[in-house]
Formats: structure tokens, sequence, C-alpha cells
């Protein structure tokens, strides 16, 4: 069973006793630390890495709302969120922040037991994802990915292009009728890349050189017919590439 360490949030003593008198009910929960505001769970953050946070979004100084979008940048290792409120009107923010959790105040144990079972399985997909992308022992060309509970073979120099999307990747091949999904950044997959062979041609795009087919303006076509945008950012090193490329007399 998945351990998943946890704070939880709110401002008010009573309800922050009940949300920790339900975390403790439930065997596959780790209180790590229980806070009065988001100001204090920062400070705990500075030195101690937890998998989920439960937490009010009305408080003074600093709502949920606001600490949950600064934990953006953390991508998939940012701590999933579940937000507990007595106002409705927050839920489609809520959701808008990525929680996989909203719980209405006052809120009973079984809804709280379901909001903490999807931050448990997120939070194993994720530990599952861990390792993702190994290369092949005798370097052959070969990534193993995990997708969709599946570890799944990607030939490298079939990659067509590359699409990051929020925590996810899409990769998408030669050989296979779908792209596949996976949870990894750009910045892990570049490291199994050759940087002759493939480049970054914008924030969310990294792209196969030899499934070029054409380049229009501010364009690269991918064989399969595929349209992708050049980023401003790196756009001058993709045309220092094409350049060197093109054949004059």
């Amino acid at each position: 069973m998945t351990t998943i360490k946890c704070i939880a949030i709110d401002d008010e003593p009573l309800a922050l006793k009940k949300l920790v008198t339900y975390i403790n009910k439930l065997p596959y929960l780790e209180l790590v630390a229980q806070c009065h505001s988001a100001i204090e769970a920062q400070r705990i953050l500075q030195d101690q890495e937890v998998d989920a946070i439960f937490l009010d979004i009305n408080m003074p100084d600093l709502n949920g709302m606001d600490f949950a979008k600064s934990m953006d940048n953390k991508g998939a290792k940012g701590p999933v969120m579940v937000f507990t409120t007595a106002y409705s009107e927050y839920a489609i923010e809520g959701y808008k922040a990525n929680a996989v959790g909203y719980l209405l105040k006052p809120y009973g144990f079984d809804e709280f037991e379901a909001a903490a079972q999807k931050a448990r399985d997120v939070c194993e997909i994720r530990q599952q994802a861990l390792t993702e992308v190994t290369a092949a022992p005798e370097d052959d060309g070969i990534i193993y990915v995990k997708s969709d509970y599946k570890i799944v073979r990607i030939a490298i120099d079939s990659i067509r292009y590359i699409e990051a999307m929020s925590e996810y990747l899409k990769i998408s091949c030669d050989d296979k009728d779908k792209p596949v999904i996976v949870l990894l950044s750009m910045k892990k997959i570049e490291e199994h890349l050759s940087s002759s062979t493939f480049m970054r041609i914008h924030r969310s795009f990294i792209i196969n050189l030899n499934k070029i087919v054409e380049v229009k303006k501010n364009h690269v076509v991918i064989k399969g017919d595929v349209s992708l945008p050049i980023g401003d950012n790196y756009k001058d090193a993709f045309m220092d590439y094409l350049n060197k490329k093109i054949l004059t007399k």
C-alpha cells in the first residue's frame, strides 16, 4: 500500500482538528504537519517534501487558491491538492487549479475518503512514472516508457515529434497508430535524445529533424502532414541548423 505524506491546512481550529482526525483514520495517509495558514505550510515545504495537501481556500494573508497556484512550477513533482471550503462558488476555480478533490463544508468522512482516494490514485501514478524512461543497456536506440500502466517500447528514430501537455508528454511515432502519453518532463526525455537528430523548436515541441517535410514561415511540417510552430526563443538555433543544410549556388 502506497503511503501518502500529507499536510493539513485550515485557519479554523475546529475545521483543522476535523481534517486531522479524518487523515489519521486512513492507514495510507501519513500526516507530516498541520498548519493554521498557508504561509506556515510554505515554511514547512522548504525542508519537507509531501505528496498531498488538504487545504482550506478562504484563509487570511495567503488563500488556498493562491497557495496552490504557487506550487504549479513544481510540475509532476508538486503535491496534489484537495480543497476544503464552505463556499461552493470556489468549485470551478478549484478545478482550474488542478485540484484532485473538492470538499464542501460541512463534509463527512465518506466524502473525505473519496477525495483522499483520488489523491492516492494520482500519487501512485506519479510514483510508477519515476522510472518511466530508461535507455536500453546496449544503447541501441531504444527507450521504454510507462504509459497507461504498460511499458511501451519506442525506437528513438521512429519518433516524429514530442509535445508537452502540462505534466505529460505526447510522443508521436511512425510505427504507432496513436501517440504515447507519458507522465514526464521535456528535460528528462531530452537526456535520451541525440542533439544532432532532435531539436526543441518551441517550449511545447521537440522534433526529429529527419522527419521534416518542409518549413514555411514560422512553422515546420513534419511527416504525417503535421504543422508545428517555431517559438521565438528557439527560432535562431533552428534557422542556424537549416541554413547549414540549404543548398545554394
